[in-house]
């Protein structure tokens, strides 16, 4: 038995995995964010008939993996089957977060802001003095219970300016995924969780 088919990519997604090689060896220098902007305007300015290509390549390809779907469930006993279908639902969640994560990544989604916690701990991580990953940041954390109030506050700052960087990076990217046809991505309203001084 083989393993369980895999989805196809989306007309616009395939686009972009194709283009991003060809824009990276153009522009070896710039940021992925610059490059997934000059793949978008690309795609808006493809004519509709090359568009429909694409469009006709994912039709086919999800008919062909509804299909494999079909014959791969046919292999299995009931148990099977119902084995299956639970450790699918497992994977499947798995998978979402992280097929999404990587779709978001090719589509240059901007870094999500820091907290001033975690920029104290990036910054001061290395320089512990402790053999294991986990030694260190106890001890960086110990440190950053010790931090003055003033000490603390440059670090609020550093997380006050990121959170108006990503706000920034943020409303030009849904503009962009507006204009590309994936306003599922948008978010319906901007949500803060907590304050950016807490650990």
């Amino acid at each position: 038995m083989g393993s369980y088919p895999k989805k196809p990519m989306s007309s616009y997604l395939r686009f972009s995995t194709e283009q991003l090689p060809k824009f990276k060896a153009k522009h070896p220098d710039a940021k992925l964010s610059e490059l997934v902007r000059k793949i978008a305007a690309l795609w808006r300015e493809l004519p509709e008939a090359e568009k429909k290509v694409y469009e006709a390549d994912f039709k086919a390809e999800w008919k062909a993996y509804k299909e494999a779907v079909s014959k791969y469930k046919e292999q299995l006993t009931p148990s099977q089957l119902m084995g299956m279908e639970k450790e699918a639902r497992q994977r499947r969640l798995k998978k979402k977060a992280l097929v999404k994560r990587r779709e978001l990544i090719l589509l240059g989604k901007p870094k999500r802001p820091r907290s001033a916690y975690n920029i104290y701990v990036s910054e001061s991580f290395q320089e512990a003095k402790d053999d294991s990953a986990q030694g260190k940041l106890k001890l960086v954390n110990e440190a950053w219970k010790n931090l003055s109030p003033e000490e603390k506050q440059a670090y609020i700052q550093l997380a006050k300016d990121d959170r108006i960087r990503y706000d920034n990076e943020m409303k030009s990217w849904e503009e962009q995924m507006a204009e590309v046809g994936r306003s599922d991505l948008i978010r319906r309203s901007v949500k803060r969780s907590g304050d950016i001084s807490e650990h």
